[in-house]
């Protein structure tokens, strides 16, 4: 049976969920309804946009906090923010931004240039532990104010030259800056509130949001409710006054949840029910379009046998990716040899990664044998980690099989909670442990730098001072095509030499809504949606979608 295009749940799979969805996930019922419900994926680690980590945290974060620039709802572009405008210096290494005159906290005190220092000088103190931290090193001397090597703040390049005027200065020209001004690593965060407060800021009331929407309620495995900003230097523009965002990872829930019209959006790609996606795939509101997405499995390299490359590279050879995209994900998605997506941009030009390694058995066990471990005697019990969501548990399953197959490894599958294997990839609590990114920016050096020895998101124990200089050498040319050979460079380095990551697939980014009942979303490589831009009309339509529970 179909309704108006949508594919109905069989009876078994709706059969529990009808009468107790408030129940599963969090997805429990709200006390007044919102002008727009979405569906957001995993219960926040946090909304602090300096230490959020999980897209779902992001994608919260970023509406909180806004930063000199902020992404357009179309091209996910860079446009002014909290910055009116900006000058760039001859060289490029050097902005000059000017902060809108009606700039404010959502509280109503201005917001300043010097509250962007002092944002910057924390995410970059170590004691923040701040695993986007990397992202800050493009500013002078802000890698070394991170690592300890430097202990003054006043050389690192930023600083205020008047109440509304920022001056920022970079280690070398950075193509892709204006973007990273984007992305809430650099948002402006309340200094009143967490020099007061500490760890409780997010808690303190009335909230200081510097973003399109000011936080109302979070209640815990159930919802984050958002509010428009009236202090908002562009509030006249956003769409929706309430938005929920509901914590929900199980597919058939969120599905259930979506076409019972108690939410009006689905935009996480693990939350498509994986038995139903031949089907999900011709629905009127079904989207799916390319993404700078990957999933890979990290590796930890401090553990033994997985100090030693040649088992790395065992482990990926023996991975049939095709089969897993085919049998087993089914909406588009391409294998993956390198962590850059094809199509990724370098400048002017299109970027071409190296090779990678390919699916080769023979040559697997060859190196398993070269490193100790022929048919894998004496290997000991390989742990793959991955978190709750039942695509990465069928991918487990996978992975099981043909390693135990081809290499003669025994392989436990560990799943862990949201929070607990955030914790644990952290912690380097694990052998092997199926991760995923999608690019801050469009260029590979949102994947590359990933893997720098000091960037606290690699998360795999990897240094190797060859790929530093790879990197750091890509970034400071300003000739595309030289460019393109170091970054081709570090990514060999990476992807055919190293592995302590495996990439495995590119994402598809998939979506769920009926464009005539919810306008402002636009698909972009970067599944970035400006949720100030998108509000829900009542003119019915061909799918689900939500009045609000």
């Amino acid at each position: 049976m179909r309704r108006r295009g949508a594919v109905v749940l069989k009876a078994a799979a709706l059969g529990s969920l009808l009468g107790v969805w408030g129940l599963l996930s969090g997805c429990g019922p709200a006390r007044r309804p919102a002008d727009l419900v979405i569906i957001n994926g995993a219960e926040p680690e946090s909304l602090d946009p300096h230490v959020v980590t999980g897209q779902a945290d992001g994608r919260i974060a970023s509406t909180l906090f806004e930063g000199l620039t902020r992404f357009d709802p179309v091209e996910a572009r860079p446009v002014p923010g909290l910055a009116a405008r900006w000058e760039v210096s001859p060289d490029g290494k050097a902005y000059t931004f000017h902060l809108r005159t009606n700039a404010a906290w959502s509280t109503g005190e201005p917001i300043l240039a010097e509250d962007f220092v002092w944002s910057w000088k924390r995410i970059l103190s170590p004691e923040t532990a701040a695993e986007y931290v990397g992202v800050l090193f493009y500013l002078r001397n802000g890698e070394a104010y991170a690592t300890g090597r430097l202990q003054d703040f006043s050389r690192v390049g930023v600083r205020a030259e008047g109440a509304r005027v920022l001056r920022v200065e970079l280690e070398s020209p950075t193509p892709f800056f204006l973007d990273l001004c984007s992305f809430q690593p650099y948002a402006v965060v309340p200094r009143q509130r967490i020099e007061r407060h500490g760890d409780r800021w997010l808690h303190a009331r009335p909230f200081m949001a510097s973003g399109a929407y000011t936080l109302e309620s979070w209640r815990l495995n159930d919802r984050v409710r958002l509010r428009r900003n009236p202090h908002y230097w562009d509030a006249a523009a956003v769409q929706s006054e309430v938005v929920d965002m509901l914590s929900c990872v199980v597919p058939a829930t969120a599905l259930n949840l979506y076409e019972t019209r108690a939410v009006d959006i689905i935009w996480d790609k693990e939350l498509m029910p994986l038995e139903l996606m031949d089907r999900m795939r011709q629905r009127p509101d079904f989207h799916a379009y390319p993404s700078l997405g990957n999933y890979f499995i990290r590796v930890n390299v401090t553990k033994a046998p997985y100090l030693d490359s040649r088992v790395r590279r065992a482990l990926a050879q023996a991975i049939d990716k095709e089969r897993i995209v085919r049998k087993i994900l089914r909406g588009g998605e391409r294998v993956a040899r390198t962590v850059s997506p094809p199509g990724i941009a370098n400048g002017p030009l299109i970027y071409q990664p190296p090779e990678g390694l390919p699916h080769d058995p023979p040559a697997a066990r060859q190196l398993l044998a070269e490193a100790g471990f022929p048919e894998g005697r004496g290997f000991p019990t390989l742990v793959y980690t991955y978190n709750t969501q039942e695509s990465h548990r069928k991918i487990g399953v996978e992975l099981q099989e043909m390693w135990g197959r081809e290499l003669g490894l025994r392989v436990e599958l560990r799943q862990l909670e949201w929070k607990t294997y955030l914790r644990a990839q952290h912690m380097l609590d694990y052998d092997l442990i199926r991760s995923s990114w999608v690019g801050d920016y469009n260029d590979p050096n949102t994947f590359l730098d990933l893997f720098m020895s000091d960037n606290p998101n690699n998360r795999t124990g990897w240094r190797n001072a060859r790929y530093d200089q790879a990197v750091r050498a890509a970034n400071a040319e300003t000739k595309p095509e030289r460019r393109q050979e170091r970054l081709r460079e570090a990514e060999a380095i990476l992807v055919e030499t190293e592995l302590p990551v495996i990439p495995v697939f590119f994402y598809v980014g998939m979506e769920l809504y009926d464009p005539a009942r919810v306008t402002g979303i636009h698909s972009n490589l970067r599944s970035e949606h400006a949720l100030w831009a998108i509000r829900r009309v009542d003119r019915g339509g061909a799918g689900g979608g939500g009045s609000g529970p």
